[in-house]
């Protein structure tokens, strides 16, 4: 099986078609669009594997660290502000990650909503729907 990133023509997609893009962009933001021929998909893909990356490369490192400092962390001698201010440094980091794949799923969200947008309502030859 041979897989490739190359964008497929542009063409009007079925009501159907433009459901599955929405799953897949809401699944993994920019796989959609890019099966709709939409070129943002890329951007959407390339920002959901950046935030993936930062997420998974900063986090887990930090939550190894809140674990081995757990106890000075949390403990009755412990002052707030400053806990606060140590994690900081350690999960900023990782919280740049989630905001940006927040931003692309966002933005793979509404590129769906314009998918489905301009897909038309009912297909030809289909059978009328019973509301």
């Amino acid at each position: 099986m041979k897989i490739s990133l190359a964008l497929g023509p542009r063409r009007e997609l079925s009501r159907q078609t433009a459901w599955g893009c929405l799953t897949a962009n809401a699944a993994l933001p920019g796989s959609g669009s890019l099966a709709a021929g939409r070129v943002c998909g890329y951007g959407q893909m390339a920002l959901t594997l950046l935030g993936f990356l930062l997420t998974m490369g900063f986090g887990l490192p930090f939550m190894a660290w809140y674990v081995a400092h757990w106890q000075r962390l949390t403990g009755d001698q412990a002052d707030p502000l400053d806990a606060l201010g140590e994690m900081w440094i350690h999960v900023r980091w990782a919280l740049l990650g989630i905001g940006i794949f927040i931003l692309s799923w966002l933005w793979a969200l509404m590129t769906s909503l314009a998918i489905l947008h301009s897909a038309p309502r009912s297909t030809p030859g289909a059978p009328p729907r019973l509301h």
